[in-house]
């Protein structure tokens, strides 16, 4: 039975925020050092035994949950370590496995999809490692990964038969030259992938053919960069425990099907593309100067679950692609002109500021709604929604994860409570004004005392006059 989890969506055709559809799926992200039998692969592990080595020696690292609750983030991200392998329909596939005693590695077969109209095709299948000999058969076969939950135990897993390699591209460590000749000589895999340190581009073969011309090394150098981009607005420097980026890679995944009208969504453990996005996702003029979809589907994955209420969703998401297109050098999308008005989107909210009866969640559209959360930057400074996280985290907030947009309304206003107070914190100033009086936004009267009793001086200049 399919589950009533609702992915974010990005409408198709537009460089706009999200819209709501239905539906969801599950996941999690990792790392491991591939290597190759001989010993010198041994004592100096070679990330190219992915393309041609048996084993797979790999290190636990914190799972997708735990890193969700660490970081306070709404959605859990992948816990994915990539193999290389395929397993094609109905294969036996052996594997031995080594591990610390207490910790297991999990094999997944197969691709997120989660619009597939096959259920048993919408996420991958999990089948949890024994010590010793394994042996697993999936009738759908595909890309094979596996996760390994734990806090630095060591594990080997050797692919004995049954899995074939997959024309994989990995960031420095795989030529151009190489993965073309890969391309051409394994054609009977109907998958590919391409890697770096902090992504998995999982693409079907056909989407990869498409763009096979493009500089790979250039477009992986762009997956890091608006990664980057992401974990620096998410103030996640390293300097502490919390404000460690999130353990493992995140997965991009080419999907069959989307509803009509979405572009591209996220949810649990992945953001899924279809192939009328992929001129975005797989060139590298397109991700570096139209990517704003990718950007976006990612940022649902660094929302932090505290301030996410429901109709902040395809808000508060905003934040972070605002974020890859200032590091991208773009020009920001709130200064895009609208056809209709002749106005930007700080000037068209501006216009409707002080009307009777204002309301911040039905009478601005999703850009305008935006323009505060900017704002608060250009009054504040650029790190502050980067302090804003790290003192989120800093509270452990724990909220459930999110598997549906329709909050009740004790946690709608709760969540509105804590975007309010956590900015007025972060900002050093008494923001009700701003947020209440000016933007009309849904801040309860408990809300409006808490900041009070914070004791805070009022901004020294009206954050609602500034302007990119």
């Amino acid at each position: 039975m399919r589950p009533a989890r609702k992915p974010f969506v990005s409408p198709a055709g537009s460089g706009g925020p999200g819209r709501r559809a239905v539906l969801g799926a599950l996941a999690g992200a990792g790392a491991a050092t591939f290597l190759g039998a001989s010993p010198a692969a041994a004592a100096a592990p070679d990330t190219s035994a992915l393309h041609g080595g048996d084993t797979l020696r790999i290190k636990a690292f914190p799972g997708a949950e735990s890193e969700r609750l660490r970081l306070d983030r709404a959605l859990r991200a992948s816990d994915f370590i990539p193999t290389g392998r395929y397993a094609a329909p109905g294969a036996e596939v052996a594997v031995d496995v080594r591990c610390a005693a207490g910790v297991r590695p999990v094999l997944h077969i197969g691709t997120f999809d989660y619009y597939n109209t096959d259920t048993a095709l919408q996420t991958p299948r999990a089948v949890e490692l024994k010590p010793g000999r394994n042996t697993v058969t999936d009738v759908y076969g595909g890309p094979l990964y596996l996760s390994f939950a734990g806090h630095g135990q060591r594990g080997e897993v050797r692919f004995v038969r049954g899995a074939a390699e997959m024309a994989v591209f990995e960031l420095g460590v795989t030529t151009e030259a190489e993965f073309q000749a890969r391309l051409d000589a394994i054609t009977d895999v109907p998958w590919v992938e391409l890697l770096t340190d902090h992504a998995i581009l999982t693409l079907t073969r056909e989407g990869a053919l498409l763009y096979r011309g493009e500089d790979h090394t250039r477009l992986m150098g762009l997956f890091d960069t608006v990664i980057d981009s992401h974990n620096r607005i998410s103030g996640l420097d390293g300097g502490t425990r919390l404000d460690r980026p999130k353990a493992g890679r995140y997965h991009f995944n080419e999907v069959s099907v989307v509803p009509k009208g979405v572009g591209a969504y996220a949810w649990h453990g992945y953001n899924g593309f279809p192939r009328a996005y992929m001129d975005r996702l797989c060139t590298v003029t397109g991700l570096s100067t139209r990517g704003w979809g990718l950007y976006h589907e990612l940022g649902h994955l660094n929302q932090q679950a505290a301030y996410q209420a429901g109709s902040l969703t395809e808000v508060t998401v905003n934040i972070y692609s605002l974020a890859a297109q200032r590091t991208l050098g773009q020009p920001s999308n709130l200064l895009t002109v609208n056809a209709t008005t002749g106005l930007n989107w700080f000037q068209s909210a501006r216009a409707k500021l002080g009307t009777a009866g204002l309301s911040y969640v039905d009478d601005f559209g999703a850009y305008e709604q935006l323009v505060p959360l900017r704002q608060l930057e250009l009054a504040f400074g650029e790190d502050f929604w980067p302090r804003l996280h790290k003192l989120v985290r800093t509270e452990h907030q724990h909220d459930d994860p999110v598997e549906d947009y329709q909050h009740p309304p004790e946690v709608e206003a709760r969540q509105y409570r804590a975007l309010a107070t956590y900015a007025s914190r972060t900002a050093g100033r008494d923001l009700t004004d701003f947020f209440v009086g000016t933007w009309a936004m849904p801040i309860d009267a408990e809300g409006i005392a808490r900041i009070a009793a914070l004791r805070l001086p009022k901004p020294d200049v009206d954050p609602s006059s500034l302007t990119d």
